[in-house]
């Protein structure tokens, strides 16, 4: 049904509501900002798992965990340290660049973002923390593109992390209690991704964001991650579109969050529903982390599944001229486990961002 999405709460019908198609000019866009000052993003990088460094991506990921736990006895407190890692490393290869960074804006998957402030405490940085589940990153840069560009900071360092064990015992069971997987679940993803963006210095440019509303197709099966987030995905897809006048052959990757195989195949039919044909330059963060051998079911997820891909094998592709143009929309499943257990449906976010290489 060209032109419209379908969204579908909890006891409710379908309801048809019509995408704007938006031919005007951009200042009269609804959800796309867009940046009149350059904001590169000056440096980036990871810190991976053991089972992420063994996948497709394993050559360019710079530093690796071989013990997820990092020595600690409990797998938060390693989250913790990956976490600090990633940030501090951004922090200090920004410094020489474009001096210090001036604000943190990150976010984990953990009750209160808990990970994220127990970073910031030792930071000594003005901290914001923020919660889009698996599209954290894009939320958090998004937000930093807008302060820069609006001209309240020159330098914001963006973050966020996810962790196989602690995410298993938040959102489904602990490892001990051995669940059998269905096979359409997703595997989370051990990775912490942190950048530093800045009016200053070099490097790809975030040229616009598109701010996603909360969609719900009625999914509520806590184990179907791409299923739920497809839809936000495809409704935040269409309005980049739209509202920047771009089709998907102006980009050389349209890069979702993590929405997997099964997710994947899903957002390719909602997007040719319509109107539109991705084709071979759209790729996902959560098929391209693991390989099929490595049975983690329809691939990865996570706060830090597009994070890492993005920082470490996205960025780098930019900066050397193989990738102009990209869209890199994170994904995100906004439901606890206490809504799921109650009945509830998942509503699900997708924000997206534009970037590109500096000199195009």
């Amino acid at each position: 049904m060209s032109g419209t999405t379908i969204h579908k709460g909890k006891n409710c019908n379908f309801v048809q509501v019509p995408i704007p198609v938006n031919k005007a000019v951009r200042q009269e866009s609804k959800q796309t900002l867009y940046f009149h000052k350059p904001v590169h993003i000056v440096t980036a990088n990871a810190v991976v798992g053991n089972k992420e460094a063994e996948g497709p991506l394993k050559r360019y990921f710079r530093r690796i965990k071989e013990d997820i736990k990092l020595g600690e006895k409990n797998f938060e407190r390693a989250e913790i340290l990956m976490f600090d890692e990633a940030v501090r490393a951004s922090l200090n290869e920004a410094r020489p660049l474009v001096g210090n960074a001036e604000l943190l804006i990150s976010g984990d998957l953990l009750n209160q973002m808990t990970t994220s402030s127990y970073v910031a405490r030792n930071l000594d940085l003005p901290h914001i923390g923020v919660y889009s589940a698996c599209s954290t990153y894009t939320e958090a840069l998004s937000l930093g593109a807008t302060l820069i560009d609006a001209g309240h900071f020159t330098s914001v360092a963006c973050a966020t992390v996810s962790h196989f064990a602690t995410a298993e015992r938040q959102f489904r069971y602990p490892l001990e209690y051995g669940c059998q997987r269905p096979p359409y679940a997703q595997w989370t993803v051990t990775a912490a991704g942190s950048c530093v963006l800045s009016a200053k210095g070099e490097g790809p440019v975030i040229r616009s964001a598109t701010l996603g509303k909360v969609i719900d197709f009625g999914q509520n099966d806590i184990s179907n991650m791409g299923a739920a987030m497809a839809p936000a995905a495809m409704d935040t897809m269409c309005t980049l579109f739209r509202e920047t006048d771009l089709s998907p052959k102006d980009f050389d990757l349209i890069l979702t969050g993590d929405l997997g195989k099964l997710g994947s195949d899903i957002l390719r039919n909602l997007m040719r529903e319509q109107g539109y044909e991705l084709g071979q330059q759209y790729k996902d963060c959560g098929c391209l982390i693991y390989s099929v051998d490595q049975n983690c079911y329809q691939g990865g997820s996570g706060a830090g599944c597009s994070a890492s891909v993005m920082n470490e094998f996205v960025l780098p592709r930019i900066h050397d001229g193989t990738y102009k143009r990209v869209a890199y929309l994170a994904t995100g499943a906004l439901m606890s486990t206490q809504s799921c257990y109650q009945g509830e449906t998942i509503p699900c976010i997708s924000h997206g961002i534009v970037i590109e290489g500096e000199n195009v």
